[in-house]
């Protein structure tokens, strides 16, 4: 059994989960174990019947045709279901006698009266003499306990009586000891490693700014408010904001096809888009991913909608195929589902802008010359500055922002 090939740009994968043990009878095309791409997560099929025997190991990085088990086809379900003989991780259950432990001699040894290295520090710690001490461990030795036990009946026992103003009482600090101070490892998943190396090179090899504003949400919470009932008994899912956001974007980039062009480095050319292939970020236990919901100019919101929520479930179950995760042409990311107020998103390349979205927060705002409470949210757009200018950027914010505060211009595609 040898890794497949499995995309035209992927050349090597990660074992991420056995699903079968090791000596398990498994039948042909049984999944048998998980791969974690730079893109997606792969189930990896038996290609015969038999008795499985690993190879590789969970985590192993493994190259494209490179050895990952063997599946002994001389042995029969009705075989393995027999006495035949333990497989590795049945002997593994064997365990040996443990022998009995040795009694303490009594005879006194260099040990005796000795502290260990940790004893001997809360002793120092404490200004105890090792002597007032009496060890309990092998051959009289004093053990860490031992000197815990020591320092905490000094700090308990009373302090002497003096005749002179009492002095403020010494206060002893807590060793390290007392205090965690583990530290652990976990390998960085393919996909986390992935995203890691991409948004480094998005930070490193772009002229990435970005520019801010806010918009009034109140037309956009009163449209849902009003037709949120009727629209759900139609199209059987809610109106959300992230389908109302994707459409604005769409109708202003196809305004402006600067922000939806992308720059290709090898011909040193802009290469334009006659449609909107919007990324919508989707946070995962692995890691965060872009599928793109394709033609959004062409769609209505409940296809958009409901685009977006069959994206999201494949993507929180790993059942993203590297078609669907392939392509975009403008990105869309909602930090305020998190609470977060304000933030600088980073390009998703090779685009050349992606739009922030954010908490809605009640905030006080000038309205003709009257102070009123209107739900807000701060917009980020970040983009490469070679291929969209500072003004250019600006623009598509402000036209977004206007669509948004009055939604109905947008529907009537005004």
């Amino acid at each position: 059994m040898r890794v497949p090939p499995i995309g035209e740009s992927i050349t090597e994968v990660t074992l991420s989960q056995w699903l079968k043990e090791d000596g398990d009878y498994v039948n042909l095309d049984e999944f048998i174990c998980e791969f974690e791409s730079d893109k997606a997560t792969l189930e990896f099929p038996a290609e015969a019947a038999g008795k499985l025997i690993y190879v590789a190991s969970e985590g192993d990085d493994l190259e494209i045709g490179a050895l990952v088990a063997k599946i002994d086809t001389s042995v029969t379900a009705g075989d393995h279901g027999g006495g035949s003989s333990p497989t590795p991780a049945e002997e593994k259950k064997e365990e040996a006698p443990k022998e009995e432990p040795k009694a303490a001699e009594s005879s006194n040894t260099y040990a005796t009266g000795h502290p260990s290295p940790a004893a001997a520090k809360i002793l120092k710690e404490n200004n105890i003499p090792a002597d007032a001490v009496k060890g309990s461990g092998r051959d009289g030795r004093i053990t860490k306990d031992d000197a815990a036990k020591a320092a905490s009946n000094k700090s308990a026992a009373p302090a002497p009586a003096k005749k002179e103003a009492k002095a403020a009482p010494e206060v002893s600090l807590p060793s390290k000891e007392a205090f965690s101070r583990t530290e652990s490892r976990k390998k960085m998943s393919r996909m986390r490693r992935t995203i890691a190396k991409r948004l480094v090179s998005a930070k490193n090899e772009t002229a990435m700014l970005t520019t801010f504003n806010e918009v009034d949400l109140t037309e956009v919470m009163a449209l849902r408010k009003k037709y949120q009932e009727r629209f759900v008994e139609k199209y059987g899912i809610k109106l959300g904001f992230m389908s109302l956001f994707a459409k604005a974007c769409a109708k202003v980039l196809m305004e402006m096809p600067d922000v939806n062009a992308r720059l290709d480095e090898e011909t040193n050319e802009l290469v334009y888009h006659d449609y909107a292939d919007i990324s919508i970020a989707i946070s995962t236990p692995t890691g965060l991913v872009v599928p793109p919901v394709h033609n959004v100019e062409s769609l209505n919101f409940a296809e958009v909608e409901h685009t977006i929520k069959g994206l999201a479930g494949k993507a929180r179950n790993g059942s993203l195929t590297l078609e669907e995760m392939s392509g975009g042409t403008f990105t869309i990311t909602n930090g305020g589902i998190f609470g977060s107020l304000l933030s600088t998103p980073i390009l998703n390349q090779p685009q050349s802008a992606i739009l922030g979205m954010h908490g809605i927060k009640q905030r006080a705002m000038v309205i003709d010359g009257k102070v009123e409470i209107r739900p807000m949210m701060y917009l980020a757009l970040s983009y490469d500055h070679r291929v969209i200018d500072g003004s250019t950027s600006v623009t598509f914010l402000v036209k977004v922002k206007d669509l948004l505060e009055d939604p109905t211009a947008m529907l009537l595609d005004l």
